[in-house]
C-alpha cells in the first residue's frame, strides 16, 4: 500500500493505493463521516477489487487527516475529492477505466461527483437514504434520493436490510442489493463482497471495451 499525499484547497488528503498486479481499471472509495479508511467494508471491498485486478485508493478527507471528527461541508468535501480524483487520474491511475464510490457520507460525494470525475460506475455502500427524525422533530427528514437519481452512470447500492437511513429503490441504472445488517454493513462482509464482486467486474469490462481502439 501506497500514500499518496494531494494538496487541495481545503487541505491536505491522503490517497491510500492499494494497487493490483497488472490492473485493467480503478476504483476510488470515500470513508463514511466519523469513519476512516479502515472500516471493514472498505476493506473487503478492496480486497474483492484486487482480486478482479481493479487498483483501488482509498481516499482520506482532509479535514480526517487533519484530526477532526466532525465532516467539513458539502461543498468542501465534493471539491477536496475531485481534487484527488483529477491528481490520480493524471498521475497513478493514468489511462485506466475509473469507477468511484464509498460508503455512508463517502457515497454521496461519489455520486454528486460522478460527472465531473468521468466515472464509468458508482459503488454505494450503505448510502444515508433519510435520516432518522430526532425526537423534537415534527417535520420528516429531508430525502437524499436526488443524489442517486442524478447519477447517469452504472450504480450499485449495498445496503444493510436493517438500515436505519432506509432502502433506496432501485432503477433503470441502479442494482440495491440487500444484505444482512444495518448501516455499519459489519453482519456479513461476505455478501457485501459477493454483490460487488458480481457488479464492478461487468461496469469496468464494459468500459474498457468501450475505450478499445477499433
Amino acid at each position: 500500500m501506497t500514500v499518496i499525499e494531494v494538496d487541495t484547497q481545503h487541505g491536505e488528503a491522503n490517497a491510500h493505493l492499494h494497487a493490483a498486479d497488472e490492473p485493467r481499471a480503478a476504483l476510488v472509495l470515500g470513508h463514511g463521516a466519523a469513519g476512516g479508511v479502515a472500516s471493514r467494508d472498505l476493506v473487503a471491498v478492496t480486497g474483492v477489487a484486487r482480486s478482479q485486478g481493479v487498483s483501488v485508493v482509498l481516499v482520506e478527507q482532509p479535514y480526517r487527516v487533519a484530526g477532526r471528527r466532525s465532516p467539513a461541508p458539502a461543498r468542501q468535501l465534493d471539491a477536496a475529492w475531485t481534487a484527488v480524483v483529477d491528481h490520480l487520474r493524471a498521475e497513478e491511475l493514468r489511462g485506466l477505466p475509473l469507477a468511484v464510490g464509498g460508503r455512508s457520507s463517502g457515497a454521496r460525494v461519489a455520486c454528486r461527483t460522478a460527472e465531473a470525475t468521468g466515472a464509468v460506475g458508482v459503488l454505494c455502500l450503505a448510502f444515508p437514504l433519510q435520516p432518522p427524525p430526532r425526537r423534537s422533530a415534527t417535520a420528516p427528514t429531508p430525502s437524499r434520493l436526488p443524489e442517486l437519481d442524478e447519477v447517469t452512470v452504472p450504480t450499485l447500492v449495498v445496503q444493510g436490510a436493517r438500515d436505519r437511513f432506509g432502502i433506496p429503490p432501485a432503477a433503470p441504472r441502479r442494482t440495491v442489493v440487500q444484505v444482512p445488517g444495518d448501516h455499519s454493513l459489519r453482519t456479513d462482509l461476505q455478501a457485501v463482497a459477493a454483490a460487488v464482486q458480481g457488479w464492478l467486474p461487468r461496469v469496468v469490462g464494459e468500459a474498457a471495451r468501450t475505450a478499445m481502439p477499433r
